[in-house]
């Protein structure tokens, strides 16, 4: 059994870790890019991505931040039981620090509105709101809300390589980790990397908070939590790169294939997957 102490501790760390940025990860998904030498280029992205400031863990992590509970130790450093002075004497400091807590909790959700681009993520219907924002930019051809911070979307744009890309982009969202960047270098070549696709190692500094977020959501998961257990997706799925390009490096295990419109680069994405797919392209 984890202890409350413990689950309590746990679950705060993962509201604090959801106000570090807008935390998304992929679930499972299909998503190829192409860049070919006619200077066109275009990407899709096919299935889950979640939002942890959406989800129930996050949720759950401010309500314990907002729990009584005495802790005792002993000459040891082991804990133990309280008794009822030492009780009622850590209850009383804790009622008395009531008005600083609801002044930080009103504080952490002013912060988490700003980042959602004034969407209030107490309000019960943020997550449709933000499904039908992300419906008026372009490329988002549907995106569809499934709970707890889950949706199922539908994306693909395509354009000229005469900038820089990077997927996802959310108006008004100052702080979103991207899945996948494309950069423009001198002398006709491309560098393109899929941090967001890596769950584990140097991939991507986020995807191993939502590993870690993972744990925490087994331990929300505990001590007969009523309701539907917590749900934190990791990354699964196919990322491909098609071009007529001349590939300088990759880091896929097969290297390329044939392709209909010259070779692919394919990476197979799971909960396992330690370094993000990355690729530099020349178009001399």
């Amino acid at each position: 059994m984890i202890s409350m102490k413990l689950r309590a501790g746990a679950l705060a760390a993962a509201s604090s870790l959801a106000l570090t940025g807008c935390l998304l990860t992929p679930g499972t998904f299909t998503s190829e890019l192409a860049l070919m030498k006619d200077g066109s280029f275009s990407y899709s992205y096919d299935g889950e991505i979640q939002m942890l400031m959406l989800s129930k863990l996050a949720q759950m992590g401010a309500k314990s931040e907002d729990k009584f509970e005495a802790e005792c130790w002993d000459d040891d450093f082991e804990e133990r039981e309280c008794t009822l002075a030492e009780v009622n004497e850590q209850r009383a400091e804790w009622d008395a620090e009531a008005g600083k807590r609801e002044a930080e909790r009103k504080r952490k959700a002013e912060e988490m509105k700003v980042m959602l681009g004034g969407i209030d993520p107490s309000n019960p219907k943020a997550a449709e709101e933000l499904a039908e924002k992300l419906e008026r930019q372009r490329g988002w051809d549907e995106v569809v809300y499934k709970g707890d911070g889950l949706f199922e979307v539908d994306f693909s744009v395509e354009g000229r390589m005469t900038h820089d890309f990077a997927f996802p982009m959310i108006e008004k969202l100052p702080m979103s980790n991207m899945f996948v960047t494309v950069v423009l270098r001198d002398d006709a070549q491309v560098r393109v990397d899929a941090p967001g696709f890596a769950n584990q190692g140097g991939g991507n500094p986020m995807q191993g908070m939502m590993a870690g977020m993972a744990g925490l959501a087994q331990l929300g998961n505990e001590d007969g939590d009523e309701g539907e257990p917590v749900r934190v997706v990791v990354p699964e799925g196919t990322f491909t790169i098609v071009t007529d390009g001349r590939i300088l490096a990759n880091n896929t295990d097969e290297g390329a294939t044939r392709h209909a419109r010259g070779q692919a680069l394919t990476w197979q994405i799971s909960p396992l997957t330690e370094q993000a797919p990355t690729a530099l392209i020349a178009f001399d």
